[in-house]
């Protein structure tokens, strides 16, 4: 535990501990959000470069719980049929990792959260974007912006999400494809920020105690998402993209 207290204080680590609860449980109703909450919630009472770090671990074992639900060759399926999103996102988060220390964190949190917040009002507004899945330039495009702020925050669940809602994704299958995806860019985020040295042998302890807290979430959470039909799924998906957009905007405009 001593490492552990060279970063944070006993008190901070039990909030700590808390925010990642809160991740897991949002994370197992609609899939997504673990990062964006754990980045917003950690970064206000220790270093960015600590509250990513603290991120990596339970993002990586979350989304391979959450890809896997339904079995391998249902994950193998997702693979597939996004495998053009997986590359280009994969392609950019490993360029834009190595940006982390240089890019203004309040430009970042702009980029993250305007589109977003902009889709998400549209379509709770009843504007619903409708996107083929046959446009490959459209999945390319998005999973370019998804990659480049994946890399520099941790966080590329906004725009991923919002490319699913508007492909019509199937409650089950979204979950499954949001795991398969998100798994496999937590794959390269580790190994990226290994490279970035935001991971090292003083901050992945911290990241792995971040672990327990989250699955537990995810489990209480998973509870409620097998409740919970369709339209209800999406309208919880799409309140938590816009108050997670909002509280990016807020961040970036307020400092804090």
């Amino acid at each position: 535990m001593d490492m552990f207290f060279s970063f944070i204080s006993p008190a901070h680590l039990a909030i700590a501990f808390a925010v990642a609860l809160v991740a897991g449980t949002v994370k197992g109703m609609v899939g997504f959000a673990l990062p964006m909450i754990l980045i917003s919630g950690l970064s206000s009472f220790i270093s960015p470069d600590l509250a990513l770090a603290g991120l990596i671990f339970p993002t990586l074992i979350t989304n391979g719980m959450q890809a896997m639900r339904q079995g391998r060759a249902a994950a193998l399926d997702s693979i597939k049929r996004f495998r053009v999103f997986l590359l280009v996102g994969l392609c950019f988060l490993l360029i834009s990792a190595q940006m982390v220390r240089v890019l203004p964190h309040h430009i970042l949190l702009l980029i993250i959260g305007v589109p977003v917040m902009t889709f998400a009002l549209m379509q709770i507004a009843g504007r619903n974007i409708v996107l083929s899945s046959a446009n490959r330039r459209v999945e390319a495009s998005v999973a370019a912006f998804a990659g480049l702020i994946g890399g520099v925050s941790g966080v590329w669940g906004p725009p991923t999400v919002a490319y699913l809602t508007a492909l019509g994704t199937e409650k089950t299958e979204q979950m499954r494809v949001q795991g398969v995806i998100y798994g496999l860019g937590a794959i390269a985020l580790l190994f990226a920020h290994i490279g970035s040295g935001v991971v090292r042998a003083e901050t992945a302890p911290f990241s792995v105690a971040m672990i327990l807290p989250a699955v537990i979430g995810m489990w209480f959470g998973g509870k409620i998402q097998d409740r919970i039909d369709q339209a209800v799924f999406k309208k919880a998906t799409l309140w938590v993209l816009l108050i997670a957009s909002a509280n990016l905007i807020r961040r970036a405009v307020m400092g804090f």
